[in-house]
């Protein structure tokens, strides 16, 4: 496939592509922006919803300009790439500090509207399998994404706006979204009032609330939090795996929110701090290495077979591999050898990756939240450890620079 030859050499490469289309472009659960169900509002229904999301994400060919779904700017997406240029611009260049920059102002002005908060959700409405949940709407997940984002950008660029906008997302998470039942406690989503153990997200919005309280001195966000954790990590199976969620219908167990889950506890454990949960991270980063990858550095989507390998799971397992690297010697070459092969079978020579390999063809079409943003974070997050392990700077001039 022409692939480069270097990795930072494919990271210009994704930005320049990412940035020549101002970081918009489609989901694969965008399918309710069609102007179909403007122009036809009789299909505006939860059948036909359900039906063109799923027919539109399964398609091996992207038709959403025939069924007039536009591009748009997604929070989350953003979230990844302002992740992804604060990770850059600690190798150097003026340029990748501004680009960290205007994605602040991005995010800045895509906040949800008609909330006191500082909060965030999808530029799309979607269907779940039993509500539909409006374009804009602020949810947990999307929140969380965002206001990690903007930690991290205050740690490195000492920006209080984005520590008071981060804190904000946090009370909003405490206020809105946390509920108790006896010994159970959790986070709703994608909704409030929702309630159920859907262990990605309070996992990892417990991590963002253990950070918040450390910057913030604010102890009400640590209740809140462990309480979730415990919750949520009380739910490991034996073997090491969680489910999805604990709902009849979430029994899936699947890379990257295995990772999400793992990625999460190890943050909380830093930031609470506390060992609580250290058996609980080793028991279920042992099944995550042993059945989440190929030998040949293939991710697998789900734990029991290789089919799809999707390019959200390539870059969450490059993520999680890095941060768990502690445990073990070997996931520094791991994560190499998933970005290889991802470059090998995913990678398009006009600067993009595609959305998943199948057992008997690949889907080509180029998704800016799920795969490239998500893609960017894991290659600045692996170009960054590299860079740190052979104590290397990157050039001024270098092809990185210049992309940017």
């Amino acid at each position: 496939m022409n692939a480069p030859t270097t990795l930072e050499h494919a990271t210009a490469r994704l930005v320049a592509y990412c940035h020549a289309r101002q970081w918009s472009g489609h989901d694969p659960y965008d399918a309710l922006n069609s102007k179909v169900f403007t122009k036809l509002p009789i299909l505006d229904a939860w059948l036909p919803r359900l039906l063109l999301t799923q027919a539109l994400k399964r398609s091996p060919v992207n038709v959403r300009r025939f069924a007039l779904v536009p591009s748009t700017q997604n929070p989350k997406a953003i979230a990844l790439f302002l992740g992804a240029f604060l990770r850059l611009s600690k190798l150097g260049g003026e340029e990748l500090h501004d680009r960290a920059g205007e994605m602040i102002d991005r995010l800045v002005a895509l906040r949800s509207p008609g909330t006191p908060y500082w909060c965030w959700g999808y530029s799309f409405p979607w269907q779940t399998r039993t509500v539909v949940v409006p374009a804009w709407t602020p949810n947990l997940v999307c929140t969380t994404f965002v206001a990690s984002a903007l930690i991290d950008a205050y740690e490195q660029r000492g920006d209080l706006r984005c520590l008071e906008m981060a804190a904000s997302a946090g009370h909003y998470i405490v206020n809105e979204l946390h509920w108790t039942d006896g010994p159970e406690a959790g986070f709703s989503y994608p909704l409030p009032g929702l309630r159920g153990h859907i262990h990605n997200a309070n996992f990892l919005a417990a991590a963002l609330l253990c950070r918040l309280r450390v910057h913030t001195g604010d102890d009400a966000f640590l209740g809140p939090a462990m309480a979730a954790a415990r919750s949520s990590a009380a739910y490991q199976r034996h073997d090491g795996s969680w489910p999805y969620s604990e709902g009849s219908t979430h029994q899936w167990i699947d890379n990257f929110h295995t990772g999400y889950n793992l990625c999460g506890l190890q943050s909380i454990a830093t930031h609470a701090p506390t060992t609580e949960f250290d058996a609980c991270i080793g028991k279920g980063f042992r099944f995550y290495r042993t059945h989440f990858f190929r030998p040949d550095g293939a991710a697998r989507y789900f734990h029991d077979r290789t089919y799809p390998i999707d390019i959200h799971c390539v870059a969450q397992s490059i993520i999680t591999l890095l941060a768990l690297r502690h445990l073990d010697p070997d996931n520094v070459a791991a994560a190499g050898a998933v970005f290889r092969w991802a470059m090998e079978h995913m990678w398009d020579p006009r600067g993009f990756f595609y959305y998943r390999v199948l057992r008997l063809c690949t889907i080509r079409t180029s998704y800016m939240r799920w795969s490239q943003a998500w893609m960017l974070l894991a290659m600045a997050t692996l170009l960054t450890e590299t860079a740190t392990a052979t104590h290397a700077e990157a050039v001024p001039g270098s092809a990185l620079a210049e992309a940017c």
